[in-house]
């Protein structure tokens, strides 16, 4: 023989030992419940599934284990497949592509020891917490650990799935406790620090609203990140309550504000939603213009006047003066009402100063534009004591229109009633002094209040009206006249 050939047949030999080793190894394998292994397929049967898992030994898989989504089986003979053992009985073995609770376990206690996150689902509230499902198993959560945020609706979790880190794994698998909580906290920690690297105030950035409270908006801008939008940056419009505009889950773009990191390395951040777009005062409607008859909505009713939002973003001022031409308005809602629709007057617009002077009583009818022909001066007059102040008397005339009677003047008259007159008396006056431009009457006591011919006219008239003043004025001075001559 050959030197090659013994070399060849000493080769053969090597082989056929490793061979035999190998397959005895096979043999002898022993599976067990819970085992991972990699079967290929030898037989697609109709309600059954081959595979080889080594020489000399086959599992069995029910077909139906192998479907789709859609009920199809795509395999077929020579794939190789991952499958776990459950059952072994006799030289039977039952194989499954789905985990068995053994399998399942190792994954949790690998995932405790690691302190990895697993993906769980929140099945029911419970005492103290919620349930979570977590690879076939029941852990339970504490409502702290839920939520970096405060939980004010438990229910409103269920259903969701979420990821979750293992802080206790006992008994087994008998008693697991999961925290949400904690895998927010690492988020936002590493959120953090890529945030303030790429990110700085001016920046738009685009996030989900997560919150509402009636001082503003809560927004996460990134995992585990939120930044806060005040109630007045939530519009241009006035908003009492984040709930007119904004709705938690909503999508919304924000503008960086300000970046502030706080006792303990948190990060505060200001947002605004309304400076993501333009200023509406930097393109002003057309219509808004001195002259101009407008509509708007009544949005604030304050002690000097009301706001009207003309425009989103547009308010101007209605002062007390402006509020009516026939009522003596002592507070702005006894005219209008925040939310009322109103028409209204712009007096004036001042683009610099951001404000527009406005006026409710310009739009309705001026009782002054027939004062000068009403009362004209010497014309005598009833009037209802409105006002006591201590240098006169506020005496309105008719809706709209009040005059004042000075103390000075009516001491003049000794016999008129000035100190006896109350608020609400009746009282017969002349017209003294008349300034329209100035929207102003003087009054002063009717005539010579000391002669026997007033003190006749004064008892005769004394609930006279007011068409009739001019010609009992005129009977007065013809008796006055009478006296001097």
């Amino acid at each position: 023989m050959s030197k090659n050939r013994r070399i060849e047949s000493d080769q053969d030999s090597e082989f056929a030992r490793m061979f035999a080793e190998s397959t005895k190894a096979d043999q002898q394998k022993k599976f067990s419940l819970g085992d991972k292994v990699v079967g290929e397929i030898v037989v697609m049967g109709k309600d059954e599934v081959y595979v080889s898992l080594g020489a000399n030994k086959d599992g069995v898989v029910f077909r139906p284990d192998l479907a789709d989504a859609e009920g199809k089986v795509t395999c077929k003979v020579g794939d190789k497949l991952d499958l776990y053992v459950t059952q072994v009985r006799g030289g039977e073995i039952r194989l499954s592509p789905k985990p068995t609770s053994k399998n399942l376990a190792d994954d949790i206690e690998d995932a405790f020891d690691m302190m990895l996150p697993i993906a769980g689902k929140v099945m029911e509230v419970c005492n103290g917490g919620f349930r979570v499902q977590i690879k076939g198993k029941l852990a339970f959560c504490p409502i702290s650990q839920m939520d970096i945020k405060r939980i004010e609706v438990p229910e409103e979790y269920l259903g969701q799935r979420f990821d979750f880190k293992i802080t206790k794994f006992e008994e087994g698998g008998r008693n697991i406790v999961v925290s949400r909580r904690r895998v927010q906290e690492e988020e936002r920690e590493l959120s953090m620090g890529a945030f303030t690297d790429e990110r700085k105030p001016g920046d738009i950035v685009h996030g989900r609203v997560t919150r509402l409270e009636k001082f503003g908006a809560f927004i996460e801008i990134a995992p585990g990140l939120d930044g806060l939008a005040h109630v007045s940056e939530l519009s241009w419009s006035r908003v009492a309550n984040p709930e007119e505009v904004l709705r938690v889950g909503q999508e919304v773009s924000a503008k960086i504000l300000k970046i502030e990191t706080e006792e303990g390395g948190r990060l505060r951040i200001s947002l605004s939603l309304k400076q993501v777009g333009s200023e509406p005062w930097d393109n002003l409607p057309p219509g808004i213009q001195a002259g101009q008859m407008i509509q708007g909505r009544v949005t604030n009713c304050a002690k000097f006047g009301a706001f009207v939002e003309l425009a989103p973003g547009i308010e101007g001022l209605i002062p007390m003066s402006e509020m009516s031409y026939t009522k003596r308005v002592m507070r702005s809602d006894e005219i209008v009402k925040s939310g009322e629709t109103v028409s209204v007057m712009i007096k004036e617009v001042d683009i610099e100063k951001r404000r527009i002077s406005l006026s409710l009583k310009d739009v309705g009818d001026d009782p002054w534009s027939l004062v000068a022909h009403k009362f004209a001066v010497g014309t005598i007059v009833q009037g209802k004591v409105e006002r006591r102040e201590p240098y006169g008397l506020f005496i309105k005339l008719e809706e709209g229109v009040t005059g004042l009677l000075p103390k000075s003047k009516a001491n003049e008259s000794p016999d008129f009633p000035f100190e006896k007159l109350k608020i609400g008396d009746m009282v017969t006056i002349q017209i003294g002094e008349l300034r329209t431009a100035e929207r102003r009457i003087s009054l002063q006591p009717p005539g010579d209040a000391g002669t026997e011919e007033w003190k006749s006219y004064e008892a005769k008239n004394a609930t006279a009206s007011t068409g009739s003043f001019g010609t009992l004025g005129d009977k007065l001075k013809a008796a006055m006249e009478k006296k001097k001559k």
